[in-house]
């Protein structure tokens, strides 16, 4: 189940980085991952709340963890299928200080989608070439679910094109990405157009 987000486990030896939303992964100590704040679960919480029925009975199993020596964020899969989600305590401060709560849930969403282009592939998702937009577009996907409000979509997509992951597309591609996850899961185009049509990386 997707709620197992939450959960705490170890990954062994020989882990794979899936993605990283900043530089430096080869610094990333596993040894050093202690529980997510509460905030924090909170807030992956949501992400749980808004994508479980898309991904049902297919589920990903992914656990999350905080961790100073992590790039900012990143996905880590490992040798028998388990995988985390990691963050930098710094990080998630930073963000959230300068766009609010929907920051943290597009990392997170991001992240999150990797792992359901992966289990759930949707049709819808197909034509978008690199498992990077995949990932943008089940994060659109989950931040029409959480039904934000136009300001804070709009300080939503300012922290994804500020925050690219390290193999990144443009934000001329990424935009389109998050946009066709976002009115596939019954987001209101226009709404996100007014949002994030103008906003790109500073």
């Amino acid at each position: 189940m997707i709620a197992s987000l939450l959960a705490l486990h170890l990954i062994a030896a020989g882990d794979d980085v899936v993605c990283a939303l900043g530089p430096g992964a080869s610094s990333y100590n596993g040894y050093q991952d202690q529980r997510p704040t509460g905030d924090a679960m909170q807030l992956a919480g949501q992400i749980n709340s808004a994508l479980q029925s898309v991904c049902q009975p297919r589920c990903p199993q992914i656990a999350l963890f905080r961790n100073a020596t992590a790039p900012n964020a990143l996905l880590v899969a490992g040798n028998t299928g388990d995988a985390k989600i990691v963050y930098a305590p710094q990080f998630f401060t930073t963000i959230y200080d300068r766009y609010g709560d929907g920051a943290i849930l597009v990392v997170i969403a991001h992240l999150f989608g990797h792992a359901l282009d992966e289990t759930t592939p949707a049709p819808w998702s197909k034509s978008l070439g690199s498992p990077e937009l995949r990932a943008d577009a089940w994060a659109g996907c989950a931040l029409a679910r959480t039904s934000l409000a136009p300001r804070a979509l709009e300080e939503t997509l300012a922290a994804a094109a500020k925050y690219p992951p390290v193999a990144r597309a443009s934000w001329d591609q990424r935009l389109p990405a998050l946009r066709a996850g976002y009115t596939q899961c019954g987001g209101d185009g226009a709404k996100f157009d007014a949002s994030g049509s103008v906003r790109k990386p500073k």
